[in-house]
């Protein structure tokens, strides 16, 4: 039987993921990232040399694995709009049902971090201007007048789906944030 060694930089972010997102980023010190691992300090800082830095690579690769699956539920759909809608919607509404769940990760870590300078916010504000890119292009096929507009009013929708995921009824999620992208494109095509 073979074991397999999970390198420390990624053990750290495993137990700072769990953590952080249950618990919040202000609210979970160093120490108790250190104790989760079972490592020293000295080991901790070898790694990540502020806390903050270790909230900036946790929000890096919560991006990176959002956008891979985003990216993959696009290219299913073959470029189709709707369908990377209904994927996205169904994607969003599987996450929002899953134990644990405390809402979007990068809206969580907005309200924690309100200075825009703050590498923690520049995170935040670089991941929601690849959504906005990634929707404007993906709308940007069906020849409305001002994508800019409809993606933003996607990402409206999406933030919404994800507070209602954690604060409502999560069950409600994918079929009514696929309805209201829907309504969003109909809209925009008049």
């Amino acid at each position: 039987m073979t074991t397999t060694v999970t390198p420390m930089r990624e053990r750290i972010l495993d137990a700072a993921t769990e953590l952080f997102y249950a618990q919040g980023l202000r609210a979970v010190s160093a120490e108790r990232v250190i104790e989760r691992v079972g490592i020293t300090k000295v080991t901790f800082y070898r790694y990540f040399r502020t806390k903050d830095d270790l909230i900036v690579a946790y929000l890096e690769r919560r991006a990176e694995r959002e956008r891979e699956g985003t990216l993959a539920a696009r290219d299913h759909a073959a470029g189709d709009v709707d369908a990377t809608l209904r994927l996205i919607s169904e994607g969003i509404g599987a996450e929002a049902c899953s134990p644990g769940f405390r809402g979007c990760p990068f809206i969580n870590a907005a309200a924690e971090f309100a200075d825009p300078a703050h590498p923690v916010r520049q995170v935040v504000d670089t991941h929601r201007a690849w959504w906005k890119a990634m929707l404007e292009e993906l709308v940007g096929h069906l020849g409305l007048p001002d994508p800019a507009t409809v993606a933003d009013e996607l990402i409206i929708a999406r933030d919404g789906a994800l507070v209602t995921g954690y604060l409502g009824d999560p069950a409600t999620v994918a079929p009514r944030l696929y309805a209201l992208s829907q309504t969003i494109l109909a809209a925009h095509t008049r």
